[in-house]
């Protein structure tokens, strides 16, 4: 669903990606972990269209992002909703932007609403609601059209528990559907929930990609293998 090849970006000074090559097949869930600065949420940009590689090559479903937005559900790392609207009015309008229409779009919002423990606060502004509600309000937006590909920068950050546990049991299911999913964390114990793979990212390239079972050989947790394979590729 997802495949980048030889991707690079460079800003001025600093190379943000540097022959960064992933692929993501539908029905899989892959974790994509580095420390901040590795290249991450320059890959995000690219797949979704928000900026333009240097050199290298992105499709989605063999598209070019630039043609396969319709394909793409993105919760991005920083809010961003309008605060003084409601709930229910922020999904109709992403909901609108990604081609839902009518009973459609109205079964959409009230299906992620529900999964997503929405329902209570949707005639709600944006502005007045928790940390935790916003962050799910967010993570509602990139999931309303169902897309091939879904692309959650941080999700969770700042969510409490409630939040983070409706958030992974949904995107299990959307991958259970064919949904292919990329998902960027510090929270290493949410990739084991939901059985990721891993991608681990280092100065612009992914330097290991595979199971956790075959990443972590030598390794006691999730923690010891980013932070050895850190080291090892400094």
């Amino acid at each position: 669903m997802l495949h980048a090849s030889g991707l690079r970006k460079v800003y001025g000074p600093v190379t943000a990606l540097d022959g960064f090559d992933l692929t993501v097949a539908p029905g899989e869930i892959c974790g994509l972990i580095g420390h901040n600065g590795a290249g991450k949420s320059t890959f995000v940009e690219i797949v979704t269209g928000l900026t333009r590689p240097d050199a290298g090559a992105v499709t989605v479903g063999g598209l070019p992002p630039a043609r396969a937005r319709h394909l793409v559900g993105l919760a991005p790392q920083e809010i961003a909703l309008y605060l003084s609207v409601t709930v229910e009015h922020n999904l109709r309008l992403f909901g609108a932007l990604a081609g839902l229409r009518g009973r459609g779009l109205r079964q959409a919002i009230d299906d992620t609403a529900q999964a997503l423990g929405l329902t209570d606060v949707l005639r709600r502004p944006v502005g007045l609601l928790s940390g935790g509600q916003r962050r799910r309000a967010q993570a509602a937006t990139a999931m309303l059209h169902r897309p091939a590909l879904l692309l959650l920068d941080e999700p969770t950050t700042g969510a409490d528990p409630g939040t983070r546990a409706a958030l992974l049991q949904l995107l299990r299911a959307r991958a259970a559907d064919g949904a292919a999913v990329l998902y960027t964390t510090h929270y290493l114990p949410e990739l084991a929930d939901l059985g990721a793979t891993l991608a681990v990212c280092r100065a612009g390239r992914v330097i290991a990609r595979g199971s956790q079972d075959e990443l972590r050989a030598g390794h006691q947790t999730l923690d010891d293998l980013y932070h050895a394979l850190a080291v090892d590729h400094a």
